[in-house]
């Protein structure tokens, strides 16, 4: 489970250390949201990026609607930061920190997430107040991840730390709790909105160029399931761990790329 204590704290320090990394680890799948953002997007207006993190998806849409008024709002003050010094050339972009669920006097035209949408506590009452902050024609959309079995990327490299396949995750807060697309169905009509998810396969990039391995092994010490299994263990079997890991990420290696299958859903709602 992941709260918002934690993206406010260690979880979000660390994606603002390796927002590099995790740009990489979504470039496959970013076209296609990006896509699909912009296509709901008017040419004017207020746009609201919810979970921003370091702020990719909202540049995005801000160098592609120059006169669309784009704000990414995230709990953690460090991927703010490495939003706002990535946006400064953009004068329609800002960033703010926060609780993106309360826009407060903000009234939305587009609201859009880049897998930032998992992890409220209360997901049904946090759709319920975005759906009070937006225009009447406004558009949801955002990405999420599907079913853990579809995305390796998770399975493989818990696995590889602790020698037994994980268990399935269930819809607390976290990366794979929209994964069932009949539960976020619900979560979305409960809280006044209706929407039509599309399956997206992409393939989850790790690390490229000569040290992939490597670069992947950084990456997966500190973001994912496998960071959050090594933490828990004592200096020698955290060393196991990691051994085991690289092995692990080894195997995927091919063409200078340290590749994984994954799958994402991207969500298109509407007020109703």
């Amino acid at each position: 489970m992941t709260l918002a204590y934690d993206w406010a704290g260690r979880v979000g320090d660390s994606w603002a250390d390796e927002w590099r990394r995790t740009d990489l680890s979504f470039a496959n799948l970013s076209p296609h949201l990006n896509a699909a953002i912009l296509d709901a997007a008017p040419e004017t207006g207020i746009a609201v990026d919810i979970g921003c993190g370091a702020g990719g998806t909202a540049i995005a849409l801000a160098a592609a609607r120059p006169a669309l008024n784009v704000l990414g709002i995230d709990l953690s003050r460090n991927l703010v930061e490495t939003a706002r010094g990535r946006g400064a050339a953009y004068p329609n972009l800002r960033f703010e920190v926060g609780d993106a669920s309360e826009l407060g006097d903000v009234t939305a035209d587009l609201l859009f997430s880049r897998h930032g949408v998992m992890f409220f506590d209360d997901p049904i009452a946090a759709f319920a107040r975005l759906r009070h902050a937006i225009t009447a024609d406004a558009h949801l959309v955002f990405s999420c991840f599907r079913d853990v079995t579809l995305n390796q990327w998770a399975i493989e490299t818990a696995a590889a730390v602790t020698g037994a396949v994980p268990q399935k995750p269930g819809t607390s807060p976290g990366p794979f709790a929209f994964a069932d697309a009949d539960h976020v169905r619900a979560i979305l009509q409960a809280s006044g909105w209706t929407g039509a998810a599309q399956p997206v396969d992409y393939s989850y990039r790790a690390g490229e160029g000569e040290h992939a391995v490597d670069e992947a092994l950084a990456f997966f010490s500190r973001i994912g399931p496998a960071a959050a299994q090594l933490r828990e263990l004592d200096d020698a079997a955290r060393e196991v761990g990691r051994k085991r890991l690289r092995d692990a990420l080894a195997a995927r290696f091919r063409n200078d790329i340290v590749d994984f299958p994954a799958s994402a859903w991207i969500w298109s709602c509407r007020p109703g």
